[in-house]
Order: structure tokens, then sequence, then C-alpha cells
């Protein structure tokens, strides 16, 4: 059976939302970001708007996520990432730094929303970004996590990042709804997906929002993009 179409990638909005900067070459951070969907007659995803004063991407809304931290690397978690997600990550990544990834997107969802994607566990005192996730009496489910998408920011920007997308579902969260987190979203939202559409959006956002959209009750499996400029021009490929 053949997959559902794959997703469009607006190029001219992607250079509009963060315009070239001054200064040396960055080379891209790896990061992780994750998509948290609410399963129903009406698919719902949660999204924050990123603050003003932000030098990236500023009053966009996003899906959480940021930079892999050092701690990333030793953290605890209940579960391994499921088989899937790992083969496609350990593809292109070392196995430790493939699930320090999925380690980031935990982390940088509860830092930023307040929510805890994991399982019940007893409180431990650790030192690190870590801390308050551990105190709250949990441990991270990386076996919720899918990886769905992956997007390096193009040259010249003011931040660059190689990031990993992941999906779960917001069953897998040991209660449903966002705190305020640490200020860097300045609104948080449980949004349907058509509301979401009509948001500003970044353009990897918007795509990947896309990608989203299919994969919510698809039965069959669909192929990996990773979004990247090559020779100065966007390209899209499909793994």
């Amino acid at each position: 059976m053949p997959t559902s179409p794959v997703q469009p990638f607006d190029a001219a909005q992607d250079l509009r939302d963060a315009p070239r900067a001054a200064g040396p070459r960055q080379r891209p951070k790896d990061a992780a970001t994750l998509i948290l969907v609410r399963a129903g007659k009406t698919p719902e995803v949660l999204m924050g708007r990123r603050a003003p004063g932000h030098v990236f991407m500023a009053s966009k809304w996003v899906f959480p996520g940021g930079r892999i931290d050092r701690a990333d690397f030793t953290a605890s978690a209940a579960t391994d990432p499921a088989p899937a997600s790992r083969a496609r990550l350990e593809a292109e990544l070392p196995p430790h730094r493939a699930r320090a990834l999925c380690l980031t997107a935990v982390r940088e969802t509860f830092e930023e929303t307040g929510l805890i994607l994991g399982r019940a566990a007893p409180p431990a005192s650790v030192a690190g970004p870590w801390r308050e996730f551990r105190q709250a009496g949990a441990l991270p489910d990386l076996a919720a996590l899918t990886y769905v998408a992956r997007a390096i920011t193009p040259p010249g920007r003011t931040r660059r990042f190689d990031a990993r997308f992941f999906m779960a579902d917001a069953s897998a969260l040991l209660a449903p709804e966002p705190t305020a987190g640490s200020g860097e979203l300045d609104e948080i939202a449980w949004l349907p997906l058509e509301d979401a559409r009509a948001l500003d959006l970044p353009s990897i956002t918007r795509f990947v929002l896309g990608e989203v959209a299919e994969r919510i009750g698809a039965t069959t499996t669909r192929p990996l993009p990773f979004v990247r400029m090559v020779r100065g021009k966007h390209l899209v490929s499909h793994d």
C-alpha cells in the first residue's frame, strides 16, 4: 500500500522567518523537538508562542524543544527508544547521542511547559537540568517517542540547529495540562490541527505540522523527511 503524500516546504517563507545575519559561519548544534498529540475526533497538538524578545523566531508559535545538554548523555530513563525510531536515529548518529536527543526532547518539553512525558518513579536527587524532573517523581518514557522529521537551519542565521522532531501521544503524559514552564513560551495551548495551521508559524513548524497530520491514524509507514540547504537551495529528501 503506498504511503500518504509528502508535505511541501515553503522555502521562501523560511528565508523570511529568519533573515541572514552578519558574522562568522556557525555550525548547527544538535537539538530536539517534541510534538505532543491528543487523539480524538478533533486531534489537537501542544504549541507555544515564543516570547517577543527572543533573537530567534520571536513571537512565532512552535513546538517545545531546544539544544542538547551534556546531562542528557547520562540521564536515566524508564524505557529505551522504540526500535523503529532507534534504528533511524542510529543510522545518523552514534547510539549514545541518539538516546541523548530523545532525552533532550523530553527535558526541553518539561522545562518549557511543565509536562512530564514519563513513568512514575521514586523521587531522586540529581544535579543539573534533570533535577526538577526527577524530584517530581518520574523517569522519562523514551519508548513513547516516534522520530518523524529532521531539519538543519540554513547557514547565516543567528542560531543554527540540527533538529530532530519527535511525536508522542498525550496519553503518555503524567499530567494532561501544561504549566507556565520556564517562561520561554509566553502562551501554551492545546490546539486543533486546523487552528494551529492558522497561527504565525515558522515554515519548518508548518511543514512538520503537516507531517504530523498525515501520521495521525495512519496505517502505513511514512518516509522520514530531512530538510536542509544544499548549494544555496532548500532540499527535502525522504528516507
